[in-house]
């Protein structure tokens, strides 16, 4: 049986998310299975080396981990012809400038979102990796989340019927970082940096409201900065410039109103840290990330309006239990693996840099509603229309 050895350049897994994730839930996760199986018993191994600008974290994690194989030389790492893959998972600000070194090394390009701090930007690297015929992807986890991958069965199944309305709860609360340490970064509240919930967040929703329901044709959107102040890692006070709230309708194809709340000030009274409602003529689910409840329209309560007498409903009771029907890997690895197949055997990969730049343009339309105050159209076609236009220009050459 053959083993098929794919080098991959992980640039800034030292942060939380590229560690736990990308690092350890994946890579390493892979290599310890025995790589990715093929049908035929082959396999594929990817082979990490570590990327980052400070040497000591970098040297820590992979002595962590027992990876031999670690840099703080990005050139370096992308002129070697072993390293076919090149990942990154940078704060934004830096990423758009490493994707675009590692597409003209002739690397295939897997990394995280935003992709890049515009929607031009981000348009600009995905013509430039169709240009130069590399692979690429971008990470889309909440795809493949064993509650969302249990609404995508009931969508398919046609269980909502005609489907009405969605509604989205994310967030909880952030404590400020005086009293009490900060469960996420600074730079998440600071907008020079890249941050705001805003351009964090509505790349995902893009992705989960285009692939679930129908594709996103217009946004309204209100950002707020509710803690004005917090305190960094080092203890010191700084002032927030960025969101740390978005209120936001979406109207998607098919007149399906979407109603999505994100939030790093609010205190969690759901189930989950997100919650999907979906309502239908035929019946209604909420998914959580791992869990989700569906009512049929023949299971659905009569409630009738009386505030003079105690509820005498247990609404949450008439709901059932979507089971899981199969088994539930992590789903950043999930996608890891498809990736790799992708690299190896060409296999289809549809979350392209032309997928994650619609994640960039909802944000920058969510933010132009905001400070303009009104509706906003979200063209999709001109994104396609962009890429047809790359890839005529590149056969022309």
């Amino acid at each position: 049986m053959a083993q098929i050895k794919l080098g991959v350049i992980m640039n800034g897994v030292t942060g939380r998310m590229g560690t736990n994730q990308h690092l350890i839930r994946s890579i390493l996760a892979i290599r310890k299975q025995g790589g990715v199986m093929l049908p035929n018993g082959d396999s594929i191994m990817p082979e990490p080396i570590l990327v980052g600008r400070q040497e000591h974290k970098v040297k820590a994690l992979a002595e962590a981990h027992g990876i031999e194989k670690w840099s703080t030389n990005l050139d370096e790492c992308l002129a070697d012809e072993e390293n076919v893959i090149y990942f990154d998972a940078q704060m934004t600000n830096f990423r758009a400038h490493s994707l675009r070194k590692a597409i003209a090394a002739g690397k295939h390009i897997y990394c995280e979102k935003p992709t890049a701090g515009s929607f031009e930007e981000s348009m600009e690297l995905a013509r430039l990796a169709r240009q130069a015929g590399v692979k690429n992807g971008v990470v889309q986890d909440k795809l493949f989340l064993p509650g969302l991958l249990k609404l995508k069965r009931l969508v398919d199944s046609g269980f909502f019927g005609k489907i009405l309305s969605v509604r989205m709860e994310f967030g909880y609360w952030v404590f400020e970082g005086d009293w009490q340490p900060g469960q996420r970064p600074s730079w998440n509240y600071r907008k020079e940096d890249g941050g705001g919930i805003i351009v964090d967040m509505f790349a995902h929703w893009r992705y989960v409201l285009d692939n679930l329901f129908g594709n996103v044709v217009a946004v309204s959107c209100l950002g707020v900065t509710h803690i004005p102040k917090r305190w960094d890692e080092n203890g010191s006070e700084y002032e927030c410039t960025a969101d740390d709230a978005a209120y936001a309708t979406f109207e998607l194809e098919g007149g399906i109103v979407v109603q999505a709340n994100s939030s790093w000030a609010v205190r969690v009274n759901r189930e989950d840290l997100l919650t999907i409602q979906v309502d239908g003529t035929e019946g209604s689910a909420v998914a959580g990330l791992r869990e989700c409840k569906a009512q049929h329209r023949i299971n659905t309560g009569k409630p009738v309006w009386n505030p003079d007498i105690p509820n005498p409903f247990d609404f949450r009771a008439q709901w059932e239990e979507v089971p899981d029907n199969q088994l539930f890997d992590n789903g950043f690895k999930v996608q890891w693996e498809l990736y790799l197949k992708h690299v190896a055997l060409g296999t289809p990969f549809p979350w392209d840099l032309l997928e994650g730049a619609k994640g960039t343009q909802l944000s920058e339309l969510a933010l132009q509603s905001w400070q303009e105050r009104r509706w906003i159209e979200v063209p999709e076609l001109n994104i396609r229309e962009e890429s047809r236009d790359a890839e005529a220009a590149s056969a022309a050459k």
